[in-house]
């Protein structure tokens, strides 16, 4: 399984009016954390340019592919072209903001490629590809849609995936608020709705 991980201290500016840095730092790392044990028992390699991040996933068992500088798609495709030359056939990559990430392993079909569209059916949260097939990820807005219109255009076996959970991802305030997510936050984060609400002395 491959896992892109940006640096914790750069993730969820979109949630900056209701977390501090620190708070948004240890939330990014708790649901990469999440992502990493739904991983069951694929091996996983997480793609980052952060020296933070490539102590955390080499203390977390994962192997590291460095990929300074080039952007989200230029680090997992070029990763995916380095599992290939390492003999993996296929890979499963998830993003590691899911908070109800699980069972991973399950996304990948035999010679398809599995797209798992977020809520919105406008990201893509995970997706497995055969590393022989002649695909290319673009995230980005609209990233399912064109994920999908390139696998058709191209010809290849293609499959959607849609799962409640794993359609989850914690980008905006507004996802906090999702009553399946707000089931798994941690107790630590203020805006868990299970935190009393401080009230003025």
């Amino acid at each position: 399984m491959l896992v892109p991980v940006k640096a914790f201290t750069d993730a969820k500016a979109r949630l900056a009016p209701l977390l501090t840095p620190s708070q948004r730092e240890a939330l990014a790392r708790w649901t990469a954390e999440r992502v990493l044990a739904a991983a069951g028992e694929l091996p996983v390699y997480v793609a980052c340019d952060h020296d933070d991040v490539a102590a955390w996933a080499t203390a977390r068992g994962a192997t590291v592919l460095w990929h300074p500088g080039v952007g989200l798609n230029a680090a997992v495709n070029r990763s995916i072209a380095d599992l290939r030359e390492r003999g993996v056939g296929h890979v499963v990559v998830a993003h590691g903001d899911l908070p109800r990430a699980r069972a991973l392993a399950t996304i990948a079909i035999a010679h398809t490629v599995t797209l798992v569209p977020d809520l919105r059916r406008d990201g893509t949260n995970a997706a497995a590809v055969p590393t022989s097939l002649p695909f290319q990820f673009a995230y980005g807005p609209g990233s399912f849609r064109r994920h999908l219109a390139q696998a058709i255009e191209a010809g290849l076996p293609v499959a959607v995936r849609n799962d409640p959970l794993l359609a989850l991802d914690i980008d905006t305030p507004t996802d906090l608020t999702h009553p399946l997510v707000q089931e798994v936050l941690p107790a630590w984060l203020p805006t868990n709705q299970a935190n009393p609400t401080p009230t003025n002395a």
